[in-house]
């Protein structure tokens, strides 16, 4: 899986009071622009949003 796909992150969540999706990470400067422009391959805080970790873990 990519690691430019902020879709497919667990820190990309959907912000109630902006009406639009977000990242939750706290970006430097240069990040956030290469966020915004869409420049943001192998993203050092991409986290595969897996709702099933936990139940896996369990078996």
């Amino acid at each position: 899986m990519a690691k430019d796909n902020c879709e497919m992150c667990a820190h990309y969540v959907f912000d109630h009071y902006y009406q639009c999706y977000v990242c939750e990470i706290n970006l430097d400067e240069d990040e956030m622009e290469k966020f915004l422009s869409g420049n943001n391959t192998n993203c050092h805080y991409y986290e595969p949003d897996d709702e099933y970790k936990i139940v896996r873990k369990q078996n």
